[in-house]
C-alpha cells in the first residue's frame, strides 16, 4: 500500500459538467466541501491535451456565481510556480482524456511532485475518467490506443486500481476484473454519475447524480474475480 496522502479527492466514474452538462449534482458536491459560497476552482485539462472546448465548456458551467473559476495548461505552460498557483485554489478539477499522457506531463512539469503538499494543506482536488483514475496505483486505460491495457504507474495517492465507466463502456467489467484477477489485488470500479470520495486515503462516501448509478468493488476469486455492489448515496434526494 502507498504512504496516505493526506486530504481530500473525488473520482468520478464519469459525469460531472462535460458529460452532465444540466445535471450538477456531482460538480455543486465537490463545491459544498468547501464551505465556501464562491469556491475557487482550477481546471487542470492535462488529459485532453488542454483542449480548449474544455475549458470554454468549464468556464461556461463554473461561472462567476456559482465560483471562482481558473485553469491551468502545461502543453503551453504560462504559470512558473506551481505550487504557489495552486495553494490559492479550494478545488483542483482534472478533466477526463488520455490518462498515460496525463500522467507523463505532470512528472515532467513536476506538478506531480507539488499535489500531496497541497492537498494536505486543504485544497480538494476532483476528476472525472482519465481525471479520476490518475490518482491510483493502478487500472486500466485505453490511452495507448482503442483496446484496454494495464496501467501500473498511477500516482498512488489513493491505495489499490480504479476503473470509470464501467456501465457506458461494455468491455470495461471484463476486462476489469480480469485485470484484478491478474494482479491479486482489490480494486473499485464506478459506472458514470458515480462519485468517490477519499479522505486521507480512506474511501469514505460514494455518491451518484443517477439514481440507477453503482459502484463495485471487484475482488480476487481464485483464478478469477468478484464484483459485489457498493450502493451509492443519491445525490438527488429520493430516487
Amino acid at each position: 500500500m502507498p504512504p496516505i496522502t493526506k486530504g481530500q479527492i473525488v473520482a468520478f466514474g464519469g459525469g460531472g459538467f462535460a458529460m452532465e452538462p444540466d445535471n450538477p449534482l456531482l460538480d455543486d458536491y465537490v463545491l459544498r466541501l468547501t464551505g465556501k459560497r464562491r469556491p475557487r476552482v482550477c481546471l487542470i485539462p492535462t488529459a485532453s491535451g488542454d483542449n480548449q472546448a474544455w475549458v470554454d465548456r468549464f468556464y461556461e458551467v463554473f461561472d462567476e456565481d456559482r465560483c471562482e473559476p481558473s485553469h491551468l495548461t502545461l502543453f503551453n505552460r504560462s504559470v512558473e510556480d506551481l505550487y504557489a498557483f495552486l495553494r490559492e485554489q479550494d478545488v483542483l478539477y482534472v478533466g477526463g482524456g488520455n490518462t498515460v499522457n496525463l500522467l507523463a506531463v505532470w512528472r515532467a512539469q513536476g506538478l506531480a511532485d507539488v499535489l500531496p503538499r497541497l492537498l494536505a494543506e486543504g485544497v480538494i482536488a476532483c476528476g472525472v475518467s482519465a481525471g479520476g483514475l490518475c490518482w491510483f496505483e493502478r487500472g486500466i486505460t485505453d490511452s495507448y490506443g482503442p483496446g484496454l491495457n494495464p496501467l501500473n504507474n498511477g500516482l498512488g495517492f489513493l491505495p489499490g486500481s480504479f476503473c470509470p465507466h464501467y456501465d457506458s463502456d461494455p468491455r470495461r467489467p471484463f476486462a476489469f476484473n480480469g485485470f484484478v484477477a491478474s494482479t491479486g489485488q482489490p480494486g473499485l470500479a464506478a459506472e458514470d454519475g458515480v462519485g468517490l470520495h477519499y479522505v486521507d486515503g480512506r474511501l469514505e462516501r460514494v455518491v451518484s447524480s443517477r439514481p440507477a448509478a453503482l459502484a463495485w468493488r471487484v475482488e480476487p476469486d481464485g483464478d478469477d474475480a468478484r464484483a459485489t455492489i457498493v450502493q451509492p448515496e443519491y445525490l438527488g434526494g429520493t430516487s
